[in-house]
């Protein structure tokens, strides 16, 4: 059974949006939206309806960072449940592609994350032997993944007591693709030693299954640590999936070769006959290596291309993602869903576009096509039961929502800010006067401009006002676009100017003030959900307004201060029935370096805070502030591996943004050796 675990209740209008969706679950309407500004308690309405609900859920999120968070916050909600976390296990990723202009040919490059792998698998056996499952994923949750029949039908049942013989089941293993390495043990991996066999399987952080024999019988079924040995618990059965979702048997497998093959012969006469021999060659050169691998070690490299025959699916059929790994009454919730949609329905024409390329010029079979991500259409065939979550749902959500439900109350009782329209004659000025107030008052200030070239000559011109400023866009490198931010929060600047300063993700309760040049500038940074994203974003203080600049009021400026005012009205009322004072939301500033010393522990196992510790701590303040330091080459070594450890730890503990962080130092020290 699901069970929410928190000491907070339902509070504000959550208890009417948790029984109205609820209701509309039960009911069996397939799509419903749930309106919730910032602040409002998304997450925690669609935890309370997941209990209610007992179902296993989908949640969709637009990027890893958002998923990240959500599955943290899940984590910490259900912790009694499978909470799992599904997104790519890319590091690094460049995909096949070749250039004709250029007879470039791009050779797949890729960095896989050994951390995030292992969570896909814990993700996909959960589905399989859990009820009580909630995963959070990325949109690549709608990429193919293998078979789901395959992955089943090799799954190997192992109990107390069996009559198999040790060679028997490592022969097993061996068709599931575990590898057999008997001195260096991984995830996918197992060893023997005498009557016993470890497994590492691809689902386990550091925990080893060992199965240990008595003649030919299966006498105990034990989980040990990998590292001490320890033997933590035993079982009296266990069943072991595949170390690859792409496995699949060898009877299968030498089919799919007769079915490539076949295709092959079928694409050479049309090359050929189309007088384009160079392609021809091209093709039968690689395909027949890859049939070749194909038939010695069962792998080859780019197999994912060939996923077609191996499934045994038709040209034009979906493959098999996450998605059919769930049970047909699942639920899901798609967060963000304004940006999370369009994402989804983007993916396939991208990755045909690039393959038609490779295709036509005798790089890949064109069953490589059938190796995709699903199209928009099958998407909603396997959607099922579906709540779409956002502040601002898109015509979409409103076209396919059987009941749209309200939760714009903060439990903070902080209200959205007032909105001013000024004219654009003398903006300069005005913008001026506006700093200097917020300067007298302690707060801070955000402009957004519609240029990079506008966000620089402003600073310039306000610097020169003696305004502390600086400017933020994607010119800026990750690593200095937090240090600028943390800049604003520790009182070092007043102001930033940018083009899109408050996306989904920002959290700045110092900021006050936010003005916006050339509002009536119709597209997608001045629409109407822009707008309103954008407003709400700067209500985490309790006196914030927003300023448009703007010669005329455009139809998408209107309707986002009229929504504004609407959610700004309801929550002053239940302020005023319920006795709420509005107060600033008071946020820690973090370093955005804290995690290169946070829990980071030198010899004498005292924590490191910043500071260079005798023991060899790590100094993040001077990293920040000085930059990274050209010391001796010796030093240098040093300091990589300390930050390697903790981008890994990052990465880990799913704060990628941190991760890339460190990773943009360690490139940084590695230029200096």
């Amino acid at each position: 059974m699901f069970k929410l675990v928190s000491d907070y209740k339902p509070s504000g209008d959550q208890p009417e949006a948790i029984a109205s969706l609820v209701e509309g679950i039960k009911e069996g309407k397939r799509g419903q939206t749930l309106l919730g500004v910032t602040g409002s308690g998304k997450t925690f309405t669609m935890a309370n309806i997941i209990e209610k609900v007992q179902r296993p859920t989908l949640v969709l999120a637009h990027n890893k960072t958002l998923a990240g968070q959500l599955y943290a916050e899940f984590k910490e909600l259900f912790p009694e449940n499978a909470v799992e976390y599904f997104i790519s296990y890319y590091d690094y990723y460049q995909p096949e592609a070749y250039i004709a202009a250029t007879d470039t040919y791009i050779e797949k490059d890729s960095s896989i994350n050994d951390e995030i792998d292992r969570m896909r698998h814990e993700a996909t056996k959960s589905l399989l032997t859990r009820d009580d499952v909630i995963i959070v994923a990325s949109v690549s949750c709608i990429y193919g993944i293998g078979e789901k029949e395959d992955y089943l039908s090799l799954a190997l049942m192992l109990e107390t007591g069996l009559e198999i013989p040790m060679d028997n089941v490592m022969a097993q293993l061996i068709n599931m693709q575990y590898t057999r390495n008997d001195f260096d043990l991984s995830r996918g991996c197992f060893r023997r030693k005498g009557d016993v066999i470890d497994i590492w399987t691809p689902d386990s952080e550091h925990t080893l299954t060992r199965i240990s024999f008595f003649g030919d019988e299966i006498d105990k079924i034990s989980y040990v640590d990998a590292v001490s040995g320890k033997t933590e618990f035993t079982k009296d059965y266990i069943e072991l999936f595949p170390a690859s979702h792409y496995a699949t048997g060898r009877a299968k497998l030498n089919t799919a070769i007769d079915r490539i093959e076949a295709e092959l012969e079928v694409r050479l006469k049309e090359l050929r006959d189309a007088g384009d021999m160079i392609a021809a060659y091209r093709l039968e050169q690689r395909t027949r290596y890859d049939m070749d691998m194909l038939r010695e070690t069962g792998f080859c490299k780019g197999i994912e291309n060939y996923s077609r025959h191996i499934a045994g699916r038709e040209a034009g059929e979906p493959p098999c993602t996450l998605m059919d790994f769930f049970p047909d009454d699942f639920l899901m919730f798609i967060d963000e869903s304004h940006q999370t949609v369009p994402q989804v329905g983007a993916m396939y024409n991208g990755d045909r576009s690039r393959k038609e390329m490779l295709v036509q010029y005798g790089f890949r079979l064109p069953s490589a096509f059938d190796n995709r991500p699903l199209k928009f259409n099958e998407f909603e065939q396997r959607m099922g039961q579906t709540v779409f979550v956002s502040a601002t749902p898109a015509d979409y959500e409103k076209e396919h929502s059987e009941k749209i439900v309200e939760q714009v109350i903060r439990p903070t009782g902080l209200l959205e800010p007032e909105i001013f329209i000024r004219p654009v004659e003398g903006q300069i000025e005005d913008i001026l006067s506006e700093l200097r107030a917020q300067k007298e008052r302690g707060d801070k200030s955000l402009i957004m401009t519609l240029t990079k070239r506008m966000a620089e000559d402003l600073t310039d011109f306000l610097k020169k006002e003696d305004v502390r400023v600086t400017y933020l866009h994607s010119d800026i490198k990750t690593v200095e676009r937090m240090q600028i931010l943390n800049q604003l929060r520790n009182d070092e600047i007043d102001v930033i100017v940018g083009i899109n300063l408050l996306r989904e993700g920002i959290d700045l309760p110092e900021v006050s003030c936010l003005m916006i040049l050339d509002a009536d500038k119709e597209g997608f940074l001045r629409s109407e959900r822009s707008l309103i994203q954008i407003i709400g974003r700067c209500a985490r203080n309790d006196h914030g307004k927003v300023i448009l600049y703007a010669d005329e009021v455009t139809d998408s400026m209107m309707n986002a201060v009229s929504e504004t005012n609407r959610r700004r009205n309801i929550q002053k009322e239940y302020n005023e029935a319920h006795g709420i004072t509005p107060k600033t939301i008071k946020k820690a500033v973090r370093d955005v370096f804290d995690i290169v010393s946070e829990n980071s522990k030198d010899t004498s196992g005292n924590k490191s805070r910043g500071k260079t510790s005798k023991k060899g701590g790590i100094d993040a303040a001077r990293l920040i502030n000085e930059g990274v330091s050209g010391g001796t080459e010796e030093e240098n070594n040093k300091l990589i591996d300390k930050l390697t450890i903790e981008m890994t730890k990052a990465a880990k503990d799913l704060d990628f943004e941190k991760a890339a962080e460190i990773r943009d130092i360690i490139i940084e020290l590695k230029g200096k050796k």
